[in-house]
């Protein structure tokens, strides 16, 4: 069906008049078109069918948001799933992280929703909140030109807000299960007229801990809706989903390999307490432009974080126990290149696209090949190129080995030098993304005056402060038994993060 579908979409000519002669230039030419990404791409991305986003019959205001956000040509499961999303059919589509699964479901989204019925007409759902805020960009991102009002709603953040801008006109709502139920439940979100019901990273949705709310939540929509599942990974509960609540699926399955083929994988074994060492040496042999390190608890993600920064380096950390308007401003900073380094746990692995990101280092191994695949997959995106490198002690030996067999690769020993064409953008500049180019880092004075056992004058005692870099005038601090993120500096070095951490925070 995809052959003969993407023969007769090439022939396709737009309604309104933007492919007759001469027109794409007049329309097109006005664009205000970012730099063009001359980055070398693999076969997940560029293995096409030779279609081009005017073939779908879009609307010209999508198209312009579309061009406008970097995008040239659609990619091989933005084939696949636009034309028939746009149909209205059932779809279950399978592919790999960073291969453009988000514009996937977005762009038919857009295209349908009808900017004149001021009524919920697509709901969203993702794992995590951090997704949520990545894919309400996306959509507002390329449906600027639309008229179309666009919702993010989250645990953690303030419910009387989501009431207030319920009252107004909103088309499409991005959320985490929990809240968007909690909405639902107090008919203060009307999901009775949606047609279009969107699950990103369906594997984790559809896992024990979101079914009940997802099954709950489709009892609000009409009986016709479309349902749209996507994932890299389809464990037996979506399939149980999509027998029970999708009506004749179309499946796309794009998985002939698990892995992207653009990231170089990587093991050194090492000792626990050698950790910290050997990470040192990976960020002084290394051409880092912006790195993800992976812990398996909160606890070390802090300890960890704050190791980094006393050894000189930028850090920033991530997790679920941190307030939601401190992970948002890590997510933030973070994704505009603010900060070199992240630590986080697997709070990071669903769906994070920052196309900087060229180095994953699992600096506790993963125990499972579902999370090894996903924390990869946050390096090498729309198939550029990347590095892993999984820090291994004696207990990790068996599931390093049962990884390789579940996913089929095979991850190399570190060698005494990593050839740089493997991972390294020849012009970081040029990445199409807000990127501030971080100057190489040296210890600042504060910093070498508290890894001496000192305190820095005027900072509250049990702070310590972040690598402080030219760009953004300051140090960040973290409060003695805070957990969130570290203050902003005043360019002085004194941190201004301080007080108790935040209680427990639910996944969502």
């Amino acid at each position: 069906m995809s052959e003969q579908l993407a023969d007769k979409l090439k022939s396709t000519t737009l309604s309104d008049g933007t492919n007759s002669p001469g027109s794409n230039d007049g329309w097109k030419s006005k664009l205000n078109l970012p730099a063009k990404d001359n980055r070398q791409q693999t076969e997940d991305v560029t293995n096409t069918k030779g279609l081009e986003f005017e073939n779908f019959a879009l609307k010209r205001d999508l198209l312009m948001g579309i061009f406008e956000a970097g995008f040239e040509r659609p990619s091989p499961i933005q084939e696949e799933a636009i034309p028939v999303a746009l149909t209205g059919r059932d779809v279950l589509a399978r592919a790999k992280n960073g291969t453009g699964k988000t514009a996937a479901f977005v762009i038919p989204t857009l295209e349908r929703i009808n900017p004149k019925v001021n009524k919920i007409q697509a709901l969203i759902l993702v794992p995590t909140r951090e997704l949520a805020m990545q894919t309400s960009q996306v959509c507002k991102t390329l449906g600027k030109h639309l008229g179309i009002n666009v919702m993010v709603t989250t645990g953690g953040t303030s419910l009387r807000d989501d009431i207030y801008r319920l009252d107004g006109p909103v088309h499409i709502v991005v959320g985490t299960p929990g809240r968007i139920l909690d909405l639902a439940g107090k008919n203060v979100a009307d999901l009775s007229e949606c047609p279009m019901f969107v699950m990103d990273e369906a594997d984790k949705l559809l896992s024990s801990e979101f079914t009940p709310v997802i099954e709950q939540l489709l009892q609000f929509h009409p009986k016709d809706r479309q349902v749209m599942l996507f994932s890299a990974t389809f464990p037996l509960s979506v399939k149980e989903f999509s027998d029970r609540n999708m009506t004749n699926p179309y499946e796309i399955n794009l998985m002939d390999e698990l892995t992207l083929r653009g990231i170089t994988q990587y093991y050194a074994f090492v000792e626990e307490k050698q950790k910290v060492h050997c990470l040192n040496t990976l960020f002084s042999k290394l051409q880092i432009n912006q790195s993800i390190i992976f812990c398996n608890s909160t606890n070390r993600v802090e300890l960890l974080a704050k190791k980094i920064t006393e050894l000189g380096y930028s850090c920033f950390y991530s997790h679920a126990r941190m307030q939601q308007q401190a992970r948002n401003r890590v997510f933030h900073d973070f994704r505009n290149g603010v900060c070199r380094n992240l630590v986080c746990s697997d709070l990071l692995t669903r769906g994070i696209d920052i196309q900087a990101v060229n180095v994953v280092i699992n600096f506790d191994f993963p125990k499972n090949a579902e999370t090894y695949l996903h924390r990869i997959g946050r390096s090498g995106r729309y198939g550029h190129l990347g590095l892993a490198i999984n820090l291994i002690n004696w207990d990790d030996r068996f599931n390093l080995y049962n990884i390789e067999r579940d996913l089929g690769t095979e991850i190399q020993p570190i060698p005494a030098s990593i050839d740089k064409s493997l991972y390294v953008y020849e012009n970081p500049e040029s990445i199409p993304r807000p990127v501030n180019i971080i100057k190489n880092e040296q210890p600042s004075q504060a910093q070498e005056q508290q890894q001496q056992g000192g305190v820095v004058q005027g900072q509250p005692q049990g702070t310590w402060q972040g690598q402080g870099t030219s760009h953004n005038g300051g140090y960040r601090g973290r409060g003695g038994r805070g957990r969130g993120y570290r203050g902003r500096g005043d360019g002085s070095g004194r941190g201004r993060g301080g007080g108790r951490g935040p209680p427990r925070e639910s996944p969502a």
